[in-house]
């Protein structure tokens, strides 16, 4: 996230804004990508963002070669069909860093992240996804790993969170709960709950908590751990 938050920090440059771009296509063609993002939204939500984007064409009833006049790559076509979920975690994280009480701040922050993780297979994939030759991919993540770190900083500074904490420790919650999202969707809501229920409870400073473990060497480029296929 940016040094300052702004909540409209989030917001993708203007060549790189999905509804900017619909908005300047003919009615026919307009209809056609709608049509290509709500099959991707179907699509990935049930088989994963790896599945053949053939598969997304046929449910949108288009051609191959229609959704690749629109989205030239796979990254660009989930990055179209997750935008607002996307923004919606930037904006979350901009608010976590708003809040005057870091501890509240950060479980919220951490409840609705993995909140979309574990009831979205499509979203969780496009969270976890390593997409590095899209414009904003590296920028994104350097951006939410100031912001988790300014905001984890605050909260142990308050004496909230245990002081050794780290920040890979987020790393490890999303890795783990970014692999239930294959489950029903109740099974994976309530799962999620319970395994952020246990670590927020662990990472709460206590006068008889056990030292951990040394920290893993790990940042959110490990939550990465490939680049799906074109």
């Amino acid at each position: 996230m940016p040094a300052q938050p702004s909540h409209n920090a989030h917001r993708p440059p203007s060549g790189d804004d999905p509804a900017a771009e619909a908005a300047g296509l003919r009615a026919d063609a307009r209809h056609n990508r709608e049509r290509i993002l709500e099959a991707a939204r179907e699509t990935f939500t049930q088989q994963g963002i790896d599945v053949p984007l053939s598969a997304v064409a046929r449910r949108a009833g288009v051609g191959v070669a229609t959704l690749y006049r629109r989205f030239p790559t796979r990254a660009a076509l989930v990055t179209a069909t997750f935008t607002e979920q996307l923004t919606q975690c930037a904006a979350a994280l901009d608010d976590a860093l708003d809040d005057p009480d870091p501890w509240h701040g950060l479980r919220l922050l951490l409840e609705k992240v993995c909140m979309m993780q574990a009831t979205d297979r499509g979203f969780a994939g496009a969270f976890l996804a390593n997409f590095p030759d899209t414009l904003d991919h590296e920028h994104r993540r350097a951006r939410a790993e100031d912001g988790l770190s300014r905001l984890v900083e605050r909260a142990r500074n308050t004496g909230q969170l245990r002081a050794d904490f780290d920040l890979s420790d987020v790393t490890l919650l999303l890795l783990a709960n970014g692999s239930l999202a294959g489950q029903p969707k109740e099974t994976a809501l309530a799962a999620s709950q319970r395994l952020l229920a246990y670590f927020l409870q662990s990472m709460r400073s206590h006068d008889h908590a056990e030292p951990l473990p040394p920290a893993a060497p790990m940042g959110l480029q490990h939550l990465h751990p490939h680049t799906p296929r074109s």
